[in-house]
């Protein structure tokens, strides 16, 4: 089930498509992780937990890649993501302030999760997302105490089912 981003979606360009060499660009509000060498893209609406599902997964071993704001290219038939030079090895936490933190300069997006949706269904069918023109698998979920486990196990073990 493939699901395009729509314009109030938070996977929607902020500010329109950047001028580049020749290859897709744009600005996205969200963050991003590597885990397993691959790039997670978390999307979702204000509050709805990026950065403090991005600080969970960093405390299991990701990098960060950026926080808040994504830059997206295609190169080809991948995606890839970058922090804006203002805001690259920063991430927010919430009712800490903002922090430093290492950060991975750019990172092929392997799948998204997006905070706004919930799967109702234990066993959810595999989804794709179109990010520039690219599927990318989609994963949907609310933040909990046990998602930032079940992403890292997503990308060192892949899906079964």
């Amino acid at each position: 089930m493939s699901r395009a981003p729509a314009p109030q979606d938070p996977a929607a360009p902020i500010g329109g498509a950047a001028p580049g060499d020749g290859e897709p660009e744009q600005t996205l509000h969200a963050s991003c992780v590597v885990l397993e060498r691959r790039g997670l893209l978390i999307l979702g609406a204000a509050g709805t937990g990026k950065s403090a599902l991005a600080l969970g997964l960093m405390a299991l071993g990701a990098a960060l890649v950026s926080d808040d704001r994504t830059h997206v290219r295609r190169r080809g038939d991948r995606v890839y993501a970058r922090a804006p030079e203002a805001i690259a090895g920063l991430i927010e936490a919430r009712g800490l302030g903002i922090l430093r933190a290492e950060a991975v300069a750019e990172v092929r997006v392997s799948a998204v999760m997006e905070l706004d949706r919930r799967d109702l269904e234990r066993l959810p069918p595999p989804r794709t997302i179109a990010l520039l023109g690219c599927e990318v698998p989609l994963l949907h979920g609310q933040l909990s105490p046990y998602l930032p486990a079940a992403l890292l196990q997503y990308f060192k073990g892949g899906r079964q089912a």
